[in-house]
């Protein structure tokens, strides 16, 4: 081979990790921008870098930007960037491309969990800012657990298994939250439980970014770490086995650490679905498969995307509001129905 012939062409230097994630820190300042910008009350991209910038806060825009808008930028990314993170382990660890935090019921379990602390009335102030996270995070790894032990036979899974497994417990964990729905008989109880169902990003404040925040980087930082393992998952269970991996405890640690930043996220979200499932697919196109390159751009690439669902969610019906779980709900459904009619060509959905 000539060396000349060894060099990478322009187009793999294009869909290289660090281009790709330099053009998605690009898109993700523009989409934050478009989120402070665009609204009810329009403010000049100029003035929104200018508040930002120059840190005044007096005024209205500086108000608009500071208090309403710029809290729930960060949470969408926030949101966004956890999801897809998410979406691309799950993947991996149950070898699954329709595993998702949404259709295998994680998300709708973190619901169930903060519902539940709102009507039951769990703590007050600081303990009700605790129970809901710890609430949601028990909820989300109850129904991964429950998905994977009822999806996984004789040591194999497929995907109609797995896909029917995640639709019953979300019907499951639906019922459960319709049921406290209707006992409720609070106003707020009402229109809580129906944020954590809908799912949105209006709710956000600025003392509600720290947990997530703070459990999303330390999440991200162990499952970047967990990359080769989780390639050496993608060879089956034998062939990780050979090079010196256990499936089994690996797959309990990292259920664990998914569970809890699913749990968190969606305890300040509520359900949005289908970012954890496209997101990660439209990224192994661009930078392959393995997980040192994939995970770091998934996560650029849900913080961008949900960025941009929430922004259309807020300005296509204005002056109302659509909930950002409904419009990744319209985008995402499509894509996954796609998915499915491929992965039942291959194997058979009734695996």
């Amino acid at each position: 081979m000539s060396a000349g012939s060894a060099r990478p062409g322009p187009k793999s230097a294009l869909r290289s990790a660090p281009v790709v994630i330099g053009v998605l820190t690009v898109l993700l300042l523009a989409a934050a921008v478009a989120g402070l910008a665009l609204g009810p009350v329009r403010i000049p991209p100029g003035e929104v870098l200018s508040t930002v910038l120059g840190g005044e806060r007096t005024g209205a825009f500086p108000t608009i930007v500071w208090e309403v808008r710029l809290p729930r930028v960060l949470l969408g990314a926030l949101v966004g960037a956890g999801l897809a993170l998410s979406g691309a382990v799950l993947q991996a660890l149950v070898r699954n491309p329709l595993a998702d935090p949404f259709l295998l019921g994680a998300s709708s379990g973190a619901s169930a969990g903060a519902a539940s602390v709102v009507v039951l009335g769990v703590g007050a102030g600081v303990a009700t800012d605790v129970a809901l996270p710890v609430a949601a995070f028990a909820g989300s790894m109850a129904a991964l657990v429950a998905v994977y032990a009822m999806a996984r036979r004789g040591g194999t899974m497929t995907t109609g298994r797995l896909v029917l497994s995640g639709v019953a417990i979300q019907y499951v964990l639906s019922a459960f939250t319709s049921l406290i729905l209707v006992l409720s008989s609070r106003a707020e109880h009402v229109r809580a439980i129906l944020f954590w169902t809908l799912g949105g990003l209006g709710g956000a404040r600025w003392d509600q970014l720290v947990l997530p925040a703070v459990v999303l980087g330390v999440g991200s930082v162990l499952l970047i770490c967990l990359a080769r393992p989780l390639d050496l998952l993608l060879t089956g269970e034998e062939g990780a086995r050979s090079l010196g991996l256990d499936p089994g405890r690996f797959r309990g640690g990292a259920f664990v650490l998914v569970s809890l930043i699913i749990g968190v996220l969606v305890a300040y979200s509520g359900a949005i679905g289908f970012v954890g499932l496209m997101v990660p697919h439209a990224a192994r196109l661009v930078v392959g498969a393995s997980h040192r390159r994939l995970l770091p751009v998934t996560a650029l690439g849900g913080a961008v995307f949900l960025l941009l669902a929430d922004l259309l969610a807020r300005t296509v019906a204005a002056p109302e509001e659509i909930p950002a779980g409904v419009v990744t709900a319209l985008v995402g459904g499509p894509f996954f129905l796609w998915l499915l009619r491929r992965s039942s060509r291959t194997e058979g959905i009734t695996g």
